[in-house]
């Protein structure tokens, strides 16, 4: 296939290269229906990437957006303003995902409309139940809809009608989520309404909703009302992945899900109660062993959240885990996360006897100790994804026994208080690890540096969050520049000895990394913004170019000066930035207001996905790379830094004062 590439004037077409000073002439000379058909195969963000270099591409850009299938834009906000003109023409999209953080109501008319197959909505919070509604009304041929925080908004709501709408009226559904509380918003006997579901549909995700409203959907003997002919043996009868969080999760809901659910391959259950539940409504021994009862169940997650409430399956014991060992013999994937009373030999029970088990995590597992994995080496198990988080009696014996399965890619030892320097050394001859997430362990510099010789060559994730006894040291000894690094994503957050140093280390590396978290690092300052926004990665590219998400909230050297530096055209790829409100809240909400497609974050809030209670739902969720920053140039135009400069001066002179 033909490629262009413009650079400075410069351009290069598949046959050959047209070269010269004026980049717009020489693409005159390519006939546009042939760049029109190339630009066919990119993205929106290449798309307005290009149509920001030159009128003629802006041009065919215009043209292409007119009947381009899809258009999706995850990783910024656009305004209504934005949305109409690049949507209103094409009547031909068949795919929208888009971050609806600067639209309400108004916006329905053009995201709306009959052609579309897939709707993937983040942030509707300020779109009330009219959203759901006129999808049901106008999309009739919808295959995908996920809808993220709806009504949110103080002032909006959803009403029943409008879940029935949507239900009635996309009847070709195969994946639905609805990332919100329907709780709020139903009434107990309303669960019914999801028996109105397509019966296409192979793919659940419900944000919130109470276990009565699902055990009553799939044990309810008819349905109500005009749909009475449909009995409940073919609700969600297709269903293969299943993922809810609701209020509780009890044996009455478990047994409901396994005896219905007859197509169910993944079942991912979360609750987060605000009490202790009571026996009748908690999870025991008894409903562990209702799970699978038809034989296909390949991945399990059940979570209690201590989001609320400090509470755990008190009812569920090894017991509970030999019965669900027996009914899950090929299960790929498990998470348990919650169980208290679990000991060393129910989660044995599970490691023995899932020979095709490739993911194992447990979250919370107070009684869970080294000897798990004492003779892991007599299984034939061939793990890739372990996560033992806040399991506090592991040490180092136990990293070292699951190291000895060279295959693991990612693994999460987050709150193992117990792990020290030689849970790393026996970390550091594998190979293929991919993620490192270590926040909260007793591991020091000199742990961190065992990892140099082999494992940086493939990390792309490391976290050492919380690891109280480190220093910029480490730092220097991994980022030295004599190896060629794959690490993209690091945390360093509250790590009170770190200094400036370390990112000045970081820094003269020019590792791509694209996320850099530094929360909470008190001796964090303006030196080190500096540094960053000067970095450049790659020669062709302008300073500080990689990074995607920076956080720098409660770092206590942040002053003005840093916001000089987080102005374009440094940090042309920032998307996400932390950093604290009280520095100068004008300045921050001149940066805000200047750079409308960054996302500041003043109050503390994780960026990203990082929480720890966060679902894994790549299955359903499409994870879009940062766009690049030509998207808001082509969008916004050339302005100046006029307001930003203005608020600066105003600040300047404020303090001025104050000296005086």
């Amino acid at each position: 296939m033909a490629t262009i590439v413009v650079c400075d004037g410069e351009v290069e077409g598949g046959g050959g290269d047209v070269d010269g000073c004026d980049g717009e002439r020489s693409l005159d000379l390519l006939p546009a229906a042939l760049l029109e058909t190339i630009m066919t195969k990119l993205d929106v963000a290449s798309l307005c990437s290009l149509a920001s270099t030159c009128k003629t591409l802006k041009s065919c850009v215009t043209r292409v957006l007119t009947f381009t299938p899809n258009f999706h834009v995850f990783n910024v906000s656009l305004s209504m303003e934005t949305v109409r003109p690049l949507l209103f023409p094409n009547q031909k999209l068949s795919s929208l995902k888009l971050d609806c953080g600067r639209l309400g109501n108004s916006a329905i008319d053009i995201l709306v409309r009959p052609s579309l197959k897939e709707i993937s909505l983040q942030n509707c919070r300020d779109f009330s139940g009219d959203l759901i509604s006129e999808i049901g009304r106008k999309c009739k041929d919808l295959r995908l809809l996920c809808l993220g925080s709806v009504a949110e908004k103080v002032g909006r709501t959803i009403s029943r009608c409008a879940l029935e709408d949507l239900l009635n009226g996309c009847s070709h559904l195969e994946v639905l989520a609805l990332m919100f509380d329907l709780s709020l918003y139903l009434r107990p006997g309303d669960g019914r309404i999801f028996g109105l579901v397509s019966d296409k549909l192979t793919h659940l995700e419900l944000g919130h909703i109470s276990s009565r409203m699902m055990t009553q959907l799939l044990t309810s003997t008819e349905m109500s009302g005009q749909d009475s002919n449909r009995v409940s043996s073919t609700v969600l009868q297709n269903v293969q992945q299943l993922r809810l969080s609701v209020d509780c999760i009890t044996d009455a809901v478990v047994k409901a899900i396994s005896k219905s659910l007859t197509s169910l391959i993944d079942l991912d259950l979360r609750d987060a109660p605000l009490e202790d539940p009571r026996q009748v409504s908690d999870l025991t021994d008894f409903g562990l062993q209702e799970i699978n009862q038809n034989g296909k169940l390949k991945h399990l997650s059940l979570i209690r959240s201590q989001e609320f409430h400090p509470t755990y399956f008190r009812r569920v014991s090894d017991q509970g885990m030999l019965f669900l060992a027996d009914k899950c013999l090929s299960m790929e994937s498990i998470c348990l996360g919650g169980f208290c009373r679990v000991t060393d030999a129910g989660f044995k029970t599970i490691l023995h006897s899932c020979a095709s088990l490739s993911k194992f995590s447990v979250y919370h597992g107070p009684k869970l100790t080294d000897l798990v994995f004492h003779d892991v080496l007599a299984t034939t198990l061939s793990l890739s994804h372990v996560s033992l988080r806040r399991c506090h009696l592991l040490t180092d014996h136990a990293i070292q026994k699951l190291a000895s399965n060279l295959k693991l890619e990612n693994l999460d030892l987050r709150g193992c208080r117990n792990i020290r320097n030689e849970a790393l050394q026996a970390i550091s001859d594998l190979p293929k690890l991919k993620v490192l997430l270590l926040d909260g362990t007793d591991i020091t510099d000199t742990g961190l540096s065992y990892l140099k010789e082999r494992v940086l060559c493939s990390l792309v994730s490391l976290s050492v969050r919380g690891c109280r006894n480190l220093t910029d040291k480490f730092m220097a000894t991994l980022f030295d520049g004599s190896s060629k690094l794959a690490l993209r994503e690091l945390d360093l957050s509250n790590l009170p000895n770190l200094t400036d140093a370390a990112i000045f280390a970081l820094a003269k590396s020019g590792a791509p990394i694209t996320k850099l978290q530094l929360r909470e690092c008190r001796l964090i300052g303006d030196p080190s913004v500096m540094a960053l926004a000067s970095t450049r990665v790659y020669e062709d590219e302008c300073p500080g170019s990689s990074l995607c998400l920076l956080d720098l909230y409660d770092c206590g050297g942040i002053t003005q000066l840093s916001f000089k530096w987080l102005k374009k055209p440094f940090f042309p790829r920032l998307k996400w930035l932390g950093i604290t409100g009280s520095v100068n809240r004008d300045i921050v909400d001149a940066l805000a207001r200047r750079r409308p497609y960054l996302q500041v974050s003043c109050r503390g809030e994780e960026l990203g996905n990082d929480g720890e209670d966060d679902w894994d739902s790549a299955d359903i969720h499409q994870h879009i790379e940062a766009q690049e920053d030509e998207l808001e140039q082509w969008i916004l135009g050339d302005e100046g830094d006029v307001e930003m400069e203005d608020a600066e001066d105003e600040s300047e002179e404020d303090a001025s004062e104050e000296e005086d």
